[in-house]
């Protein structure tokens, strides 16, 4: 479903990032984990198409990102770690825009659910401008969720997320995993990323230090039983 093949990106003479490769497939939720700096959201950005790689190869669902970008559009939805919304629209209005953009048919149906399991329903006719950080973030996913993508990016999606905004980001993740469609997650909440993921990258300064099943990755582990996170300061520490 989403192929990364030696991608690579630099800014001048800076390397953000250095010839990763991975693969999510459908129904897998994958852990993009890493330092500050690291070349996560680059990564997250170039699989949508907002920045161009360096060099290398990134597919979704077969279709090449550079050279079909409005096939890899229709089937990937994007929550950024501070999602942009439109100020003057209304929480319904931004479900009603992306259903258009999108063509989703019958929408309304979906958007109130996803407004309730978020806790949105007494703000659908509140405008963006006025809602808190951590209902901007929720709209953003809804809206993400709203375009049913085969392809689910999100980056940094529990920043300002409530402890229940959190347990449903995790139940609906799973939810859209269960469906088919190929996760991305990047967090620092490494706790949250073995709750939830089959596999994980881990980057170190731009450099690829692992990919593969989370088991694989335990096993590895100098100690047994270790959790990720002391396995990613270990792996981290030791590049």
């Amino acid at each position: 479903m989403i192929e990364v093949d030696y991608f690579g990106k630099t800014y001048g003479r800076e390397m953000a990032v250095n010839d990763i490769c991975f693969r999510v497939g459908p129904g897998q939720v994958l852990g993009l984990v890493g330092p500050n700096g690291a070349g996560k959201t680059t990564t997250l950005r170039a699989l949508t198409g907002i920045i161009e790689p360096s060099h290398g190869r990134l597919q979704v669902a077969g279709f090449d990102v550079e050279r079909q970008p409005l096939e890899v559009k229709r089937r990937t939805a994007y929550v950024a770690d501070d999602p942009q919304l439109f100020s003057e629209l209304t929480v319904l209005q931004h479900l009603e825009f992306t259903a258009s953009v999108y063509g989703v048919a019958a929408w309304r149906a979906e958007a109130d659910s996803l407004l309730a399991q978020f806790e949105l329903e007494r703000k659908a006719r509140t405008p963006a401008s006025d809602l808190s950080r951590g209902m901007r973030q929720k709209l953003a996913i809804c809206c993400a969720y709203l375009q049913r993508p085969q392809a689910l990016l999100l980056d940094e999606p529990m920043t300002g997320l409530d402890p229940r905004g959190i347990r449903t980001l995790k139940n609906t993740v799973a939810a859209r995993a269960e469906q088919g469609a190929a996760v991305i997650i990047s967090s620092h909440l490494l706790g949250v990323i073995e709750e939830l993921c089959s596999h994980v990258v881990i980057l170190d300064r731009g450099h690829q230090r692992f990919f593969g099943p989370l088991a694989e990755l335990k096993q590895q582990a100098r100690v047994a039983g270790a959790s990720l996170e002391d396995i990613f300061f270990d792996t981290v520490e030791a590049g």
